[in-house]
């Protein structure tokens, strides 16, 4: 019997299931080194990309595309991976908590954390700073694929985060993961419910094929 995702399942799907799942169909959407900024945060949404460069002379702005941006969607910045220099605060924080933004996730660091502590804001980072971006970067593109971590992402792809980063996963092969995600989520169950109903923890794993749920080409 086939096992399938619905919207409310997503909801709950961990990071480390969907990472299995994009395992299992060959694709790299785990973002290395992207931490949430506190315990117990969750976000799932659409990408809506940012691409940042260094400033040229004279120097960009670090854009005004918040505007742009829907309610659900999740902002990817992609800032090379840079920590020397922010390109999220708390007036950016403020406004996409208002506005219904589902969360941020940002190859490079923030600042003013604690507007996004107290509103409860879904922020992915690799780290905090003070220093601003102005003059340091400016933004060179929105709404075009974007690379964070090493994985390429682009506008509409499906992002989720929890307490164990941040997994993004391509629009091509979305209903496939979901699937495999929501057969993982099975079987695991089926493990966990007969190692308490007496099985032992490698009868019950090697009943469910524990060991290979996330490798590709094993059913």
């Amino acid at each position: 019997m086939t096992t399938t995702k619905t919207s409310d399942d997503i909801l709950t799907t961990s990071t480390a299931t969907l990472a299995d799942a994009l395992d299992k169909v060959g694709r790299d959407g785990c973002l290395l080194g992207i931490a949430p900024l506190a315990a117990g945060q969750r976000v799932i949404g659409r990408a809506f990309t940012v691409r940042y460069v260094a400033a040229g002379s004279p120097p960009g702005t670090v854009g005004d595309y918040l505007d742009d941006v829907e309610p659900g969607q999740v902002v990817v910045l992609d800032n090379k991976g840079r920590t020397d220099a922010t390109v999220w605060g708390d007036i950016l924080t403020a406004i996409a908590n208002a506005k219904g933004v589902a969360g941020t996730v940002i190859d490079g660091v923030c600042r003013d954390v604690s507007r996004a502590l107290d509103l409860g804001y879904p922020v992915y980072s690799r780290g905090r700073y003070m220093r601003t971006g102005k003059d340091r970067v400016e933004v060179a593109a929105v709404q075009e694929p974007v690379d964070v971590a090493g994985v390429k992402i682009h506008p509409g792809d499906l992002v989720v985060g929890d307490d164990d980063g941040v997994v993004v996963i391509p629009r091509d092969a979305e209903e496939e993961v979901l699937r495999i995600a929501a057969e993982i989520d099975a079987r695991e169950d089926r493990i966990l419910e007969a190692v308490l109903g007496g099985a032992t923890l490698a009868e019950a794993r090697a009943r469910q094929g524990y060991h290979t749920l996330q490798r590709r080409g094993d059913a």
